[in-house]
C-alpha cells in the first residue's frame, strides 16, 4: 500500500480502538488491540503520517526509536523489595517504571489529553537481550510490570532487512501479534502532501519531470546511494532559507540531502534553470494581468519542462495566497461565538467595559492553555498553531484596547471590538477579491499562451487536488475554474469540497 492508504488505515484503526460502549469501556480490550506495524523503506514518511493522525484526531503522541534503548531503559531498573507470602517475608526483585511507559504518563500529566498513540520506531532493530521484552510488550502491552494506559493505541514501524543491517527478522509468533502493513514509495501521493506542506516548487517541479528520482536505493562500487522523501523535504526547507539569505546553492549543498551523484547533478542543474526562469518571467506582472508581449511570446515558444516550471511558480504564488485567505477565514469563524457572547454581555446592566475586557482576558488565557496542552501532547499542526495564535492575538489586543482607552459603557466597548472584527473581515474580503483577480489572470495567461493543452489540464488538476485552492474556489467562486473543470470532468471533487466548506459558514463571517 502507499503511505496515504497506510495513514487512512491507522486513523480508522485508532478510531475503532478508542470506541467505547454505553458504560464508557473500550469496545476492544487493550490486550486484543493488535499493534500496527508499518514495514517500509526509510524516509518514506512513516513517522510523518503517525504525527498527522494524532493531530487530526486530537489525541496525544509519544514517539520513541527502539534502537536507542537498552533492556534497562525499556524495562526499568531492578531493585530489591520485601513481600509477605504465607506470613513469611521474602526478598524479591521488582523494576522501576519503564522510561517509555513513564513518557506516556508524563504526556498525560502535561496536558488534558488522556488518549493517544504510542509510536515505537525501528522495533525490528532491538538488541537480542531486548527481544523477549519486546515480544511481551507486543502481546500484553507491558514493559516489565507496567502496562500502557487504557486509551493508548500502539503503532510501530521498521525497515526491511535490505535497508538496515541491524534488522532482526520477526518470527511467526511475533508477526501473529501485529497488524502488518507494507508501505511502498508513491510520488503521486507524496506530491499531495508536499503541496500542503509548501515544499519548494523547484523540488516538486523537478520530480514532476523526473518521477523516477523521487525515491531510490542502489548499491554501487562506492557504496550505497539513496534518495528519500525525507531528503527532498529537508532540502526544500534549506533552499527556502538559502534564498532568503541570498546564498548560492550548489552541488555540495544538495549532496548533503540527496546521496546520489546522478540526482544531485541533475537537480542542481534544474534548480539553476528554475532560478533563471523565475528572474526572466515576471510572475507578479502575469498575476496582475499585465503580461508583456515579450513574456507571452517567450512562454509560447518554451519547451514543456520550462512551461511546467513557469506554471509551478504561478500556482505556488496563487495557492500560497489562497492558503492564507482560508486561514484568515478560519480565524474569523472561530471568533464569531466570542463576539456573540460579548454582544449579549454588553446588553446586560453588569456588562460594563471592565467586565467585557475581563471576559476577553479569560478567553485568551483559556485558548493559550488549550494551545499549550496540544503542544505538550505533540498533537499540534503548524496550521492549528497559527490559527490559535491569531485568535489569541485578537482577544489580547481587544483586551488591551479596552483597558487603555476611555470607554464609557459596555455597548461602546462592544462596538470597539466589532469594529476590529469588521476590519479583519474587510481585509479578508479585499484579499479574496485580489486572489480572484490573480486566478482570472492565471487562467487567461495559460489559455492565451498554451490554449487548452496539457498545461490547462495541469492547472485545473492542481487547483482541484490542493485543499487550500479547492476550498477557496468552493467558498468564493471562480468562473474560469468552473468553466474549465466542467470541460475536463472534474466537478465531483469540487462538490465534495463545497460540502466541507459549508460547515465553515463563511457567509456569516463576510
Amino acid at each position: 500500500m502507499n503511505i496515504k492508504q497506510a495513514k487512512e488505515y491507522i486513523e480508522n484503526t485508532a478510531k475503532l480502538y478508542l470506541k467505547k460502549d454505553e458504560f464508557g469501556e473500550y469496545r476492544i480490550p487493550l490486550v486484543r488491540q493488535r499493534p500496527l506495524f508499518l514495514l517500509g523503506a526509510p524516509g518514506i514518511g512513516k513517522t510523518a503520517i503517525v504525527e498527522q493522525v494524532a493531530q487530526e484526531l486530537g489525541i496525544a503522541l509519544v514517539s520513541y526509536s527502539m534502537t536507542h534503548h537498552t533492556r534497562q531503559s525499556a524495562l526499568g531498573l531492578p531493585f530489591i523489595t520485601q513481600r509477605l507470602y504465607g506470613g513469611r517475608a521474602y526478598s524479591i526483585s521488582e523494576y522501576t517504571m519503564s522510561e517509555i511507559i513513564a513518557a506516556v504518563y508524563d504526556t498525560m500529566e502535561a496536558g488534558s489529553i488522556k488518549e493517544g498513540i504510542l509510536f515505537l520506531d525501528e522495533i525490528n532493530c532491538v538488541s537480542e537481550t531486548l527481544s523477549p521484552a519486546m515480544l511481551q510488550f507486543l502481546q500484553y502491552k507491558t514493559f516489565g510490570r507496567h502496562r500502557v494506559p487504557q486509551g493508548w493505541v500502539i503503532v510501530t514501524a521498521g525497515n526491511p532487512p535490505e535497508y538496515n543491517r541491524s534488522v532482526r527478522e520477526f518470527d511467526v509468533v511475533t508477526y501473529d501479534r501485529l497488524k502488518v502493513m507494507e508501505v511502498e514509495p508513491d510520488y503521486g501521493v507524496w506530491k499531495e502532501y508536499a503541496v500542503e506542506r509548501q515544499v519548494h516548487n523547484a523540488v516538486t517541479g523537478y520530480l514532476d519531470l523526473k518521477t523516477e528520482h523521487f525515491y531510490r536505493m542502489e548499491m554501487g562500487a562506492k557504496g550505497r546511494s539513496y534518495v528519500t522523501a525525507r531528503g527532498w523535504e529537508d532540502l526544500s526547507e534549506i533552499l527556502k532559507l538559502y534564498e532568503e539569505e541570498r546564498l548560492p546553492v550548489d552541488e555540495t549543498l544538495v549532496g548533503q540531502y540527496l546521496r546520489s551523484t546522478e540526482v544531485v547533478k541533475e537537480f542542481t542543474a534544474y534548480y539553476d534553470l528554475y532560478r533563471k526562469y523565475k528572474s526572466e518571467y515576471q510572475i507578479g506582472d502575469i498575476l496582475d494581468g499585465r503580461t508583456s508581449a515579450r513574456t507571452m511570446e517567450k512562454a509560447r515558444e518554451a519547451a514543456f519542462d520550462e512551461r511546467l516550471s513557469l506554471l509551478g511558480m504561478l500556482l505556488d504564488r496563487v495557492q500560497a495566497d489562497m492558503r492564507e485567505a482560508m486561514e484568515q477565514a478560519a480565524v474569523l469563524t472561530e471568533l464569531k461565538n466570542p463576539m456573540k457572547g460579548m454582544a449579549v454581555l454588553a446588553e446586560k446592566e453588569e456588562g460594563g467595559p471592565e467586565e467585557i475586557s475581563e471576559r476577553l482576558k479569560i478567553l485568551a488565557e483559556g485558548r493559550r492553555k488549550q494551545l499549550e496542552s496540544l503542544r505538550n501532547a505533540n498533537s499540534l499542526s503548524d496550521r492549528d498553531r497559527r490559527r490559535h495564535r491569531a485568535v489569541i492575538r485578537f482577544l489580547e489586543e481587544g483586551y488591551r484596547a479596552l483597558r487603555t482607552g476611555e470607554v464609557p459603557d459596555g455597548k461602546e466597548a462592544y462596538l470597539i471590538l466589532k469594529e476590529r472584527f469588521n476590519g479583519e473581515a474587510d481585509k479578508l474580503k479585499r484579499n479574496t477579491v485580489e486572489i480572484q483577480q490573480e486566478l482570472h489572470a492565471l487562467f487567461s495567461f495559460v489559455e492565451e499562451a498554451f490554449g487548452q493543452g496539457n498545461e490547462m489540464l495541469i492547472l485545473v488538476t492542481e487547483l482541484t487536488r490542493n485543499n487550500a485552492s479547492a476550498q477557496f474556489i468552493a467558498a468564493f467562486g471562480s468562473p474560469d475554474y468552473r468553466r474549465h473543470s466542467g470541460e475536463m470532468m472534474l466537478s465531483q471533487r469540487r462538490d465534495s469540497i463545497q460540502a466541507q466548506i459549508a460547515e465553515l459558514d463563511l457567509n456569516d463571517v463576510l
